[in-house]
């Protein structure tokens, strides 16, 4: 992934999640799960359950409950 090639659909993210302060390495595995739909976010962080693909699609994730 070139930062460069997503930098605007990037930055579209961390102002949609702004409130969450939504950190650049969090835009970038969002960004990651919408270009390879069939994936699996392995995660600790809990702001991935709120944060949404492609607009309003669950992340698919993996974590511990």
């Amino acid at each position: 992934m070139d930062l460069a090639d997503d930098a605007s659909a990037i930055e579209s993210l961390m102002q949609r999640y702004a409130d969450t302060s939504m950190s650049l390495a969090d835009a970038c595995l969002v960004r990651l799960t919408e270009r390879l739909s069939d994936c699996r976010l392995f995660t600790l962080d809990a702001d991935f359950e709120h944060y949404r693909r492609n607009g309003r699609h669950l992340i698919p994730l993996l974590h511990p409950s």
